[in-house]
């Protein structure tokens, strides 16, 4: 389970009125070694004592980020396409940006992956998955012209 997801168990629990001994227990009896530990009940109990009522993260202030906004997607998508053979370091040097943050963006923001040495989209269009279906067909119908030419049998 995710953390969110215990976070609500353990309100839950905090509003059938249990306390964090019982709710640390009714945890670990359902959910065993991946319930949260005994600190962290405590930790939520307090800030639902407070009188917080949502269980999402808080907000953190911290370093805007300047690497991943949407004109460097933009700029590495066209990259990519332009040539999907580029390694990370290329589109960094050519972007400015680090490899981290271009590798974010290939996986997180474009959903890509290196395959063969070529970023491809994870999930491939319908159209996509036929070409490439035609595409293997016919080399391999090549490939089974040259063996049987050879005299080798598939």
């Amino acid at each position: 389970m995710e953390k969110k997801e215990f976070r609500v168990l353990i309100k839950h629990c905090f509003l059938m009125g249990k306390n964090t001994v019982e709710a640390k227990q009714w945890l670990d009896d359902h959910y065993g070694t991946s319930a949260p530990g005994k600190s962290t009940v405590i930790d939520w109990y307090a800030d639902f004592k407070r009188g917080r009522t949502d269980t999402n993260d808080a907000h953190r202030p911290g370093r805007p980020n300047e690497a991943v906004v949407p004109e460097k997607i933009k700029q590495v998508h066209k990259l990519v396409l332009a040539d999907r053979k580029l390694k990370l370091d290329d589109i960094a040097d050519i972007v400015k940006i680090s490899k981290g943050s271009v590798f974010t963006i290939l996986h997180d923001h474009l959903s890509m992956r290196k395959l063969c040495s070529k970023w491809v989209p994870r999930l491939l269009a319908v159209d996509q998955k036929q070409q490439r279906l035609d595409d293997s067909e016919s080399c391999f119908a090549m490939a089974s012209n040259v063996w049987k030419g050879v005299g080798l049998t598939v």
